[in-house]
């Protein structure tokens, strides 16, 4: 089984996936159709993803540290 540490904390995953609502949102009804649609909608769909599973592959190869479970 595949299986990821989340490297997010749960206020940083909530605004990823508000912000890739809205990317999407935008992306949709007020970029040109063509590329640049395309592309916004891939970023938000990551956006997403990224929100939703708690893991950013790009903040592990920054370095990030795995987000540690603070109730004891």
């Amino acid at each position: 089984m595949f299986y990821l540490q989340r490297n997010l904390p749960a206020w940083e995953r909530a605004l990823r996936l508000g912000g890739g609502l809205v990317l999407a949102f935008v992306s949709v009804l007020w970029l040109p159709g063509g590329w640049l649609a395309w592309t916004g909608l891939a970023s938000a769909l990551m956006m997403g993803l990224t929100g939703i599973v708690g893991f950013c592959p790009a903040c592990a190869l920054a370095g990030r540290q795995p987000v540690r479970n603070t109730k004891s």
